[in-house]
């Protein structure tokens, strides 16, 4: 309720600004432009791309290169979670021609922006609804959970696949169901995302329409091979669990090649520190199986993988859910599939 409030607020100094032709610069420090401007992004003649995270805002400049203007709401380094807009990126936002965003709990922000934004003259794309089928978060045994205080036992079973729709339908006892939004962890999730945001594109900038197939051709023919080669990873392991000391953002990725996990904590958790019955878990979990690496994600502090580690003497990799990367991986050039690539290597590691 608090972040809508700001983002009210935020609204109405938005219309100040449109109103007035302010153009004062953002200090917010929230959001990333590929442009060295806080402009709206459609001054340059180019079609506009606005995305809230990494994931999409690579797919576009993959496909696109430098024939758009494209811009990422969260900075490297941040957290989704704690992301409020700016005036400008508000302004931004309602500009653009193409808004790309996850669709899911983590950017409902972003409802009450486009409520109130021209979108006749925008397209809006929820990386939710390409695909095929949602996966409901869930707890998986030895999970620690906040609401109970004590470690996840297991009981009712709610990791059923479900079918595509928003994060706020209703599961039958009333409650809200919760759904993971992590959908580019699968590899061919993001093929159908590329696949996508290149009709998006060519509908919006027909004179390009060549350039951005032949790129996404090429871009999609490098995702199945790095799906080959997970595939060919995990069909030649001694083992098929992976341990992960942190959150588990990964159920798509997981149900793709069959692995199964254990982890602190499920994928949308806001925690950081585990109970002491979670930790032994997976420290007996690690010695029992001998476990050869345990996982923390990239941006994390790798406090629960490194006491697992300890413990064991399991190696700390990271492997990389592609949510966000830091401010040095942006500049040295990483992308959404070098990240993969090095996870290929992690996995292979992993499961010996």
């Amino acid at each position: 309720m608090k972040k809508k409030i700001t983002i009210v607020i935020l609204m109405l100094v938005f219309f100040c600004f449109l109103f007035s032709g302010c153009g004062e610069e953002n200090r917010s420090g929230s959001s990333f432009s590929s442009q060295e401007t806080d402009s709206p992004v459609s001054e340059s003649g180019k079609i506009s791309v606005v995305c809230t995270i990494f994931p999409q805002y690579d797919f576009v400049r993959q496909i696109a290169g430098d024939r758009v203007d494209l811009k990422m709401l969260i900075r490297p380094g941040g957290d989704v979670h704690y992301y409020e807009p700016s005036p400008q990126d508000i302004i931004d936002i309602s500009h653009c021609d193409l808004f790309i965003y996850v669709g899911g709990e983590s950017d409902v922000w972003a409802d009450s922006i486009l409520e109130s934004a021209d979108q006749g003259q925008m397209e809006i794309l929820s990386l939710m609804e390409c695909t095929e089928t949602l996966r409901q978060e869930e707890m998986s045994e030895g999970m620690w959970d906040p609401s109970q205080h004590n470690v996840f036992r297991g009981g009712a079973d709610v990791s059923d696949a479900a079918d595509s729709g928003s994060g706020e339908e209703k599961a039958e006892n009333g409650a809200e169901t919760e759904y993971d939004e992590h959908v580019w962890t699968s590899v061919s999730n993001s093929i159908q995302i590329v696949s996508e945001i290149c009709g998006r594109l060519c509908g919006l900038d027909p004179e390009n329409e060549t350039y951005y197939r032949e790129r996404t051709a090429d871009y999609i023919a490098e995702l199945k091979s790095l799906k080959q080669d997970f595939e060919d990873v995990v069909q030649n392991a001694q083992r098929n669990t992976i341990i992960f000391g942190d959150r588990f953002p990964l159920l798509y990725f997981a149900e793709e090649f069959g692995l199964d996990y254990r982890a602190a904590f499920k994928g949308c958790s806001s925690n950081s520190e585990a109970g002491a019955e979670t930790v032994a878990y997976l420290i007996d979990l690690v010695r029992r199986e001998e476990i050869p690496v345990v996982f923390k994600l990239e941006l994390s502090s790798g406090n629960i993988a490194s006491a697992i580690s300890e413990a064991t003497g399991a190696k700390v990799l990271t492997f990389y859910s592609c949510h966000n990367l830091s401010k040095e991986d942006f500049e040295s050039g990483e992308t959404y599939l070098s990240m993969m690539k090095k996870n290929v290597l992690s996995l292979k590691e992993a499961l010996g």
